[in-house]
This record gives structure tokens, C-alpha cells and sequence, in this order.
């Protein structure tokens, strides 16, 4: 029988930017042009939003397609570092709409470094850096008054290119991971779950995890239609259980149909597709019923989507950086 999709009682969760212009010749953090913060913002939300409007969910996408890339992360191809937040959506939506194989980038500069250069022509998709700074009249005052100096958070665009746009790039960038054969993603999966230190329950009808109590809650794998459902179902809850406050204390709301709610939804949809896609996983979602509230949240909000992302890349890290120790500790007991 299949899970049903009730909703949850109370006291329980269940649960591209606009393309950059031609090949510029500029430091992406030093010179980049800086422009109006709501302009990057509502750019960014705009195509969030008309994807969902058009039924198309970002981190959701048609992997495993012929000739296409398998599920993954986007990273940088120099320095192996993976892109987080809505940078993911972005340049997971220009890997499907442009067909690129790969999921490396590469700035300018960086293409010229590995030796190679953006092929001709090539257009770029552009990215965002978010940081904060302090003014410095603010750390005047600061020090004036002893009070602690208020940070302004500010955003900017560069351009990055795929691996598949550049020519003549030096053998041994970061490659694209090999895919992990079928038979070892359920072990790699569980190992996350198990590794997570979440109380994890199997039985019963419905998946939620429990803020009050702190625990997960799952239906046995026999209830799902295809065994790969319930990992991807166990990391939603499991991306829920990380705002729990002894770990990433993210505001848990139980209240069904609040903004709020939604919000926590967001961050549980992008934080397992996250997960799914490093593990191999071929990322769904798991409650396209509440994508009318997700809409309601990104239009009233321009840095919803910002928020959303960030909180479901923390929640991931959370949990792969626990099953990296648990695997490197595992190594050296058995050393």
C-alpha cells in the first residue's frame, strides 16, 4: 500500500538566474559591478517563482536524461569546492535548460588558469555572493560606545562558466563524481540516517518528525512503491529533525498552513533534494501540495528564497559532515 498523504496532526512535521553577459575579464569579487541589492533579490525570486508557476520545481529536475549529467552537486571545477545555496538552483537550472554534461564551473580567470579560455561566443550564467560588512562609521561608533558594531549584509553578481563552455583546460580538474551503483545507495543512506544521532522510528502510516520529541518517524519500507521513496522521505524528516534547537535551531512551527510552516517546508524540500543529489539520488518532491504556500511566501518575500536555500545547504552540511566523521572514525577503528 502506498503512504497516505494525510495531513499531520498537530504537534508534528511532515512532511538560473537571468543569464550573465558575454565573457567578461573582471575579479569576481574585487570589481564585479555592484548594483542595488533589491535588483539581485527580486531578479533571483522572479525566476524562482515563474518556474514554480510554470509547475516546474528548481531542485527538482529531469536528471538521468540521454547525454545529460547524473544527480550531483554543482561545484567549482578548480577548486572542488561545491556551490550552496540558491546558487544551486541556479546552476542546477542552467545544467537542464542549456543540457550541459557537467556539473564544473569555472569563472573567467579560472578558465585561464587551468590553462584553457571560455570558448567564443559563450554566455555565462550568473551567480550570487552573499556576505556582510561594517561600515566604518558604524565601527566608530562602536568603539565610541562600546556597543557591538552592527553588520549590513550586501549581495553581488559574477559570471561562471560550465566546463562544457571552455576549450583546452589542463586533465586533472575536479571531476564529476562516479554515480554510486544502485546497490550501494541504500548502504551509503542508511549510514547517513544512522550516523544523523536522530531518534529514528520505523511503523506506523505517516513520515513526520516530531519537534516535541524530537524523533523521526517513518512508515516501513514495504508501504512505499519503490525502496529509493522511503531514503528520500527519511531525509526530508531528517533536514526537519536539524532545526531542532541542540542542532541548527531553525524556528519549528507545527501550526498547518502558516507562512511559517510553509517556510520550514521549503527548507525540508531543498534540504533532501540537496542531499539526495549527493548521495547519488535522483531528488523529488515529496509535497508538491503545498506549492500555492510556497508561492505565497517567495512573492510577499524577495530573500525568502535566499533564507530557504542557506538553511537547507546548513542542514545538509550538518548532516554529511556527521556521516564523514562516523565513516572516518568507523576507518580507523577497524585501522
Amino acid at each position: 500500500m502506498p503512504v497516505p498523504t494525510s495531513r499531520p496532526a498537530r504537534g508534528k512535521r511532515r512532511s538560473r538566474v537571468a543569464k550573465g553577459a558575454r565573457v567578461p575579464n573582471v575579479s569576481p569579487r574585487r570589481n564585479a559591478p555592484q548594483e542595488p541589492r533589491a535588483n539581485l533579490y527580486d531578479e533571483v525570486t522572479a525566476r524562482i517563482v515563474g518556474e514554480l508557476e510554470a509547475g516546474r520545481v528548481p531542485w527538482v529536475q529531469p536528471w538521468g536524461r540521454p547525454g545529460g549529467t547524473a544527480p550531483g552537486l554543482p561545484r567549482n571545477a578548480l577548486t572542488a569546492r561545491h556551490y550552496s545555496g540558491v546558487n544551486v538552483l541556479i546552476l542546477w537550472g542552467a545544467v537542464i535548460e542549456h543540457g550541459f554534461p557537467s556539473q564544473g564551473w569555472l569563472t573567467f580567470r579560472q578558465a585561464l588558469e587551468a590553462g584553457g579560455s571560455v570558448a567564443k561566443g559563450e554566455r555565462g550564467t550568473t551567480v550570487v555572493y552573499a556576505d556582510r560588512f561594517v561600515p566604518e562609521a558604524e565601527k566608530a561608533r562602536a568603539v565610541e560606545t562600546g556597543d557591538a558594531a552592527k553588520t549590513i549584509p550586501f549581495l553581488k553578481r559574477f559570471t561562471v562558466f560550465n566546463v562544457a563552455q571552455c576549450e583546452g583546460l589542463r586533465p586533472g580538474l575536479a571531476p564529476d563524481p562516479a554515480p554510486l551503483p544502485d546497490r550501494e545507495i541504500v548502504p551509503v543512506a542508511e549510514s547517513v540516517i544512522a550516523a544523523s544521532g536522530v531518534a529514528f522510528r520505523i511503523g506506523g502510516g505517516e513520515a513526520f518528525y516530531s519537534p516535541s520529541h524530537d524523533f523521526v518517524a517513518v512508515p516501513p519500507q514495504p508501504a512505499f512503491f519503490d525502496q529509493i521513496n522511503y531514503y528520500r522521505t527519511a531525509l526530508h524528516e531528517l533536514t526537519h529533525a536539524t532545526g531542532h534547537p541542540a542542532r541548527l535551531d531553525r524556528r519549528q512551527v507545527t501550526a498547518f498552513g502558516t507562512k511559517d510552516y510553509a517556510r520550514e517546508e521549503l527548507v525540508a524540500e531543498m534540504g533532501s533534494a540537496f542531499l539526495c543529489a549527493a548521495l547519488g539520488i535522483v531528488p523529488t518532491v515529496r509535497h508538491a501540495d503545498y506549492l500555492a504556500s510556497w508561492l505565497d511566501v517567495l512573492r510577499a518575500d524577495n530573500r525568502a528564497i535566499f533564507r530557504a536555500a542557506s538553511a537547507a545547504t546548513k542542514a545538509a552540511d550538518w548532516l554529511l559532515d556527521r556521516h564523514r566523521a562516523h565513516v572516518a572514525a568507523s576507518a580507523g577503528a577497524a585501522a
